[in-house]
């Protein structure tokens, strides 16, 4: 079976062969209407995608047209194993008094004849799930299980098994199937995992496991259908240690021989986890970052560490020789390849901003991609031999979906004993190089957000490293909270670390919480003065007031450090307070179009301003940071520069 994949995006939907050519498939016009979704049957034999007017099946191998399904509104669709039927969901409708929308239909692919409809609200878990034989098939409704005969569905159902507060459930493969039911915690009740065997749902469970705090479960059976683990985790971790929830994987065989939670070989979450297809082994990713990869045997002995990186992805080849292991998302690390034989790295494959990445059915390649909305920039797909060599490159704009066309274990050739060699590459691959060279890189900064740039950066964004207020080595980044103040609010501590507001939204200076739309408050009087409007801070500044005059107004009041020390004003050489002469005019500023040395005049004049409300402030006996107290240390030097700029000006 030929190497094929399928893409979607905006405006295309594709069918592209394999190497070494990877072009698009003769005989497969993209639909000129926009493609809602594809799927390839399991079998790799038929493709079908979605249109607002329907569902068209295609051959993969030819792309010949052999059914439309007329159907508007379908949202997602399915293929049983074989490809024998085709499921269609569309989104829930309120019909007439007492009728119910008959959203999830099933149809025969051979005839295109619609063989039963049920009605399905909840798009997760939407599709019935088949044996690998399509002798039965089984789906959820409500606390009940039902089982079908897809050969007689007009005798409905044939089995069924009821299960309170049951919330979603897992068929496995293999030829003696069974189901893996979880049961969320409730009332103090524990949750559980209940195995039941799908030919006597009338007898108890084969394996029952229960287990506290436990919301939601994900199952991932191994290749034969006898062992299946699960992956129990909360929304909330009430420890405290993650945002993501509180994680724990237990293995459990079908028979009821076996059970145990598999321990984690790092604390932290589970991020990941798969079986190796020969049914044997499997390998979880776990802990914080940096996080663990270990292979595990069917008892959940250890076998191999791959020791600790920022992974939190993990794949067996379809073969089982290789194992793919890559940190995507907020674990930026690159796609390291290796031989489950010798557990050597075979490659390092380096593909920034990934969302998918998938396995060949021949195991010998990879395909990668960067999927929009998930990402709406550098969207693409590239090819890559399992080596590490980048064979193919597809830039798209606005993609959406890429597949391989998925093919049987024992209709591909088996892999090799030794590493295959790599095919040349494509000529898209020397065009995005060459391409990639002429761009050049932008240089790393401080995000700014869209309505910020282009403009100077407001002072509270500055760290105080310097008398100008500017970074010591060019660095923008909001000190400690890096929250910006309110518009029209005072500019924090004016002039201390940029910290104006804390995350309950009062300002540092005890000022009230800005209110958006309202006008701007007179900056606030630190101790509650009756420029706060309060009855308490009213009381407080009379207190004050009065002890003031016991022991003497010309004492000097400590200034505050910011780090809970105390600064003596005695040793502060504080220059008088004069009027608004001190400060020079400012020469031939232009609003509309400044120069750099009348930008800079500005800037140092609004300086001064500060610098004198703060002396202002220090007379009154007001507690200041060091910060600010280093402000009015520099006056000098700030009039000095400013003398000098004006008289360049002039």
């Amino acid at each position: 079976m030929s190497q094929q994949y399928a893409y979607r995006s905006q405006k295309t939907l594709g069918l592209v062969g394999g190497t070494p050519d990877y072009e698009s498939l003769k005989g497969f016009e993209s639909p000129s209407s926009t493609c809602r979704l594809f799927s390839y049957s399991p079998d790799g034999r038929l493709f079908a995608y979605i249109l607002p007017d329907g569902v068209h099946i295609h051959y993969s191998e030819n792309a010949e047209l052999l059914r439309e399904i007329t159907l508007p509104n379908v949202l997602d669709v399915k293929f049983s194993p074989r490809a024998t039927y085709i499921m269609t969901w569309e989104r829930p409708v309120k019909q007439e008094e007492g009728v119910q929308h008959k959203n999830l239909k099933l149809f025969s692919v051979s005839t295109g004849e619609e063989l039963t409809s049920f009605t399905q609200k909840a798009y997760e878990g939407w599709a019935l799930q088949f044996t690998i034989s399509e002798s039965h098939a089984i789906r959820l409704v409500n606390q009940e299980v039902q089982v079908f005969q897809p050969a007689n569905w007009e005798g409905g159902v044939v089995d069924n098994v009821k299960v309170e507060d049951v919330t979603n459930v897992s068929l496995s493969p293999g030829l003696n199937p069974s189901l893996a039911v979880f049961v969320k915690e409730k009332n103090g009740k524990p949750a559980n995992i209940r195995i039941y065997s799908l030919l006597s749902l009338a007898s108890p469970p084969t394996c029952t496991k229960s287990t506290f705090r436990a919301e939601h479960a994900t199952f991932k059976w191994n290749t034969i259908g006898t062992q299946v683990l699960a992956l129990v985790r909360t929304d909330v971790d009430a420890s405290g240690k993650s945002y993501y929830g509180e994680t724990r994987l237990y293995l459990l065989s079908a028979a009821g021989n076996f059970d145990r939670i598999v321990e984690n070989p790092k604390e932290g979450p589970i991020h990941d986890f798969a079986w190796n297809p020969n049914s044997k082994e499997f390998a979880i990713v776990c802990g914080f970052t940096p996080s663990k990869t270990v292979i595990l045997d069917s008892r959940t002995k250890v076998v191999h560490d791959f020791g600790a990186s920022p992974n939190n992805f993990v794949s067996f080849s379809p073969q089982g020789r290789l194992i793919a292991l890559a940190g995507f998302g907020n674990m930026s690390n690159p796609i390291n390849i290796y031989d489950r034989k010798t557990l050597e790295k075979v490659a390092s494959i380096d593909a920034p901003n990934t969302t998918e990445c998938e396995w060949s059915p021949d195991g010998r390649f990879l395909i990668t991609a960067t999927l929009s909305p998930r990402l709406r920039v550098d969207n693409g797909i590239k090819i890559w031999h399992c080596t590490g060599i980048l064979l193919h490159v597809q830039l798209q704009d606005e993609l959406y979906q890429v597949s391989w066309r998925p093919a049987p274990v024992d209709a591909v050739a088996p892999f090799p004993p030794t590493m295959p060699p790599a095919p040349e590459p494509n000529a898209s691959v020397g065009l995005f190089t060459a391409t990639a060279k002429q761009v050049p890189a932008k240089p790393a900064g401080a995000y700014r957000p869209p309505g910020a740039r282009g403009t100077e950066t407001p002072s509270y964004f500055k760290r105080r490293d310097g008398p100008d207020d500017e970074p010591a080595s060019g660095s923008t980044t909001p000190t400690r909270y890096g929250r910006s103040p309110a518009p029209g609010a005072p500019n924090g501590n004016q002039g201390g670390n940029g910290n104006a507001f804390y995350s309950n939204g009062n300002s540092r200076n005890g000022s009230k919480r800005y209110i958006p739309g309202a006008a701007p408050s007179p900056s606030p009087v630190r101790g509650g003065g009756p420029a706060e409007g309060g009855k308490k801070g009213g009381k407080n500044a009379k207190k004050k007031d009065g002890k003031k005059k016991e022991s003497g107004s010309g004492a000097a009041t400590p200034v505050g450090d910011g780090g809970g020390g105390k600064i003596d004003l005695s040793s502060l050489q504080v220059p008088p307070v004069s009027g608004e002469e001190s400060v020079p005019p400012t020469p031939g500023i232009d609003g509309s179009a400044l120069d750099a040395t009348s930008k800079k005049i500005r800037k140092l004049t609004k300086k001064l301003k500060e610098i004198e409300e703060l002396k202002a402030k220090v007379k009154q006996g007001e507690r200041l940071e060091a910060t600010q107290v280093n402000k009015i240390s520099s006056e000098d030097e700030v009039r000095s520069e400013l003398a000098q700029l004006t008289a360049s000006s002039t």
